[in-house]
C-alpha cells in the first residue's frame, strides 16, 4: 500500500497525556550518556534527585505518541522511516515532575520522488496540564525512505540553517557508552532498530543504532556545558537535521560557533569522522 498524503494531512492524532517525575528525567539524562564520571559535580545535577536539574531536551521525549504513524493505513514502511531533522522550542524551563498534554498534528506531506522517499513534517505542543501554558514546541521531519512516488505535488524543502564559514570556536568530545540505545529506549521510544540485531539488519544497518534525539540530547549537553555553564533556563531553542547514524559506543564531537544568541553547531562521529546532526541552531539567553 503506498503512502496516502490524504489520510496523514486528516489524520486526527489524540492527545497524550503524560504524568513524569525526578526519575523519568534523571532515566533521560543517563540515556543521554550524564553521570559517566561520579564526581563531576555538573553533571550529576541532572542524574541525583537532590536539587535535580532537568535536561532542556526532556522536551522531547514529553507528551509523545510514539505510534501514530505506523498504522497500516497510512501506507508506510515503518521498518525503513528515520529521524530526518528535529527542533525544540522552549518556552518555559522544564520542571522535575509534572503533568502534561502532547498535542500534535500533521503539517505537510511531501513526496520527493520514487526511490528518494518522502517528507513527513509534524508538530508537538507541550502544555502544562495545570494552567494550559504551553511548554514548549517541537517540530519534527520524518523521513520515510522507501515511500517516494506516491503522486504527491513537487515542491522545494526548506533551506537549512547556514553554517558558519570560520572554523569552530569550542569543541566538546562526549563518549557514548555500548548499552546506550537500551537505557534511552526506556524514556519511550521503543523502535526495535535500537535493539535488536535482526531488525536492524533488515533495515539496512549492521547493528542496532542510536536513536537519533539521544544524539540529540548529547548535542545538547554539549551545548549546555560549553554555552551556558551547565544552566537549563539559559537554552530555549535547538534544532539540527540528522544526517548520519550513531553506533552506540562512538564518540560525539560537537562543534560550536558562537554568535551573540545564536549557537550553531555540528555533531561529528570521530570514530569515523562522520556528520551524524548538520546545520545546527540553538538559541542562548
Amino acid at each position: 500500500m503506498p503512502l496516502d498524503p490524504d489520510k496523514l494531512l486528516t489524520l486526527q492524532i489524540p492527545d497524550v497525556e503524560h504524568t513524569y517525575g525526578s526519575r523519568d528525567c534523571i532515566l533521560y539524562a543517563l540515556g543521554v550518556g550524564l553521570g559517566q564520571d561520579p564526581v563531576k559535580e555538573d553533571e550529576l545535577a541532572f542524574v541525583y534527585e537532590k536539587s535535580l536539574k532537568v535536561l532542556p531536551t526532556f522536551a522531547v521525549v514529553m507528551g509523545y505518541n510514539a505510534y501514530v504513524l505506523r498504522r497500516p493505513e497510512l501506507g508506510i514502511t515503518w521498518s525503513h522511516v528515520v529521524h530526518g531533522e528535529h527542533s525544540v522550542a522552549l518556552h518555559k524551563p522544564v520542571a522535575p515532575e509534572g503533568t502534561v498534554i502532547g498535542r500534535s498534528r500533521i503539517l505537510d506531506v511531501i513526496d520527493k520522488g520514487e526511490g528518494r522517499g518522502a517528507l513527513i513534517y509534524s508538530e508537538r505542543k507541550i502544555i502544562d496540564k495545570p494552567t494550559g501554558d504551553v511548554l514548549a514546541t517541537i517540530n519534527q521531519t520524518t523521513f520515510c525512505r522507501a515511500d517516494g512516488g506516491f503522486g504527491g505535488p513537487k515542491r522545494e524543502t526548506p533551506q537549512p540553517h547556514a553554517m558558519p564559514a570560520r572554523a569552530p570556536d569550542a569543541v566538546v568530545d562526549l563518549a557514548t557508552r555500548p548499552e546506550v540505545a537500551l537505557v534511552y529506549r526506556l524514556s519511550g521510544d521503543i523502535n526495535p532498530l535500537h535493539a535488536e540485531p535482526a531488525f536492524a539488519r533488515a533495515a539496512g544497518f549492521p547493528r542496532p543504532i542510536l536513536h537519533g534525539l539521544a544524539t540529540f540530547g548529547v548535542a545538547g549537553h554539549a551545548l549546555l556545558r560549553n554555552a551556558c555553564g551547565y544552566d537549563p533556563a539559559r537554552l530555549t531553542s535547538m534544532a539540527g537535521r540528522f544526517s548520519a547514524p550513531v553506533y552506540p559506543g562512538e564518540t560525539i564531537r560537537t562543534e560550536i560557533w558562537r554568535d551573540g544568541g545564536v549557537v550553531s553547531f555540528r555533531a561529528r562521529i570521530v570514530e569515523r569522522d562522520a556528520v551524524a546532526i548538520d546545520h545546527g541552531r540553538a538559541e542562548v539567553n
